[in-house]
């Protein structure tokens, strides 16, 4: 591991903006940004909707689990985790002791912000809305098991947060 490991570890739903807060909240830190998501697909050479279609959910998972362990014991700066990573009890496992933030968003706000991508391989199909719902519904209490703090989304820019959560005490060394 690196001599702390990750300064911040976002996660949350599609659409709760770890990606975007992420880069934000890297750039008002002087640090580097990392997605989990982005790793998965650079080390299997595939987007994660093809990973998804032609491997299968459990191939992407096991994949999505190893990048979460090497950019814990690797990356010094801003890390996102994909939106599904939580579901693997090693990768909570490997959560504890980190700072982690739970970016919550809303429903509505979520499908708004995903549009109900087809990009997003558990949201396609006949009703993403719903499907959505059991997502959130599944993986609120997982989320809220790893974080260290939990932040509301709905409504508010990527800066904004930004800006609360790294105004939260002893969330972040020497912010």
């Amino acid at each position: 591991m690196t001599a702390q490991g990750p300064v911040l570890i976002l996660v949350g739903p599609p659409g709760s903006g770890k990606t975007t807060v992420g880069r934000a909240l890297a750039d008002a830190l002087g640090v580097t940004f990392r997605d989990t998501d982005v790793d998965v697909e650079a080390k299997v050479g595939k987007t994660i909707s093809t990973i998804f279609i032609e491997d299968g959910e459990p191939v992407f998972r096991a994949a999505e689990e190893e990048a979460v362990r090497a950019a814990l014991d690797g990356h010094a700066g801003v890390l996102a985790l994909g939106g599904g990573a939580v579901l693997s009890e090693r990768t909570r496992a490997l959560l504890a002791g980190h700072p982690v933030v739970f970016l919550n968003v809303g429903l509505g706000e979520g499908v708004r912000r995903t549009g109900l991508s087809t990009a997003r391989p558990l949201l396609a199909g006949v009703n993403p809305r719903a499907r959505f719902r059991e997502l959130l519904e599944a993986r609120l209490p997982l989320y809220r098991e790893v974080a260290t703090v939990e932040v509301a989304t709905d409504g508010r820019s990527p800066k904004q947060l930004a800006g609360e959560i790294l105004g939260l005490p002893g969330l972040v060394s020497g912010a």
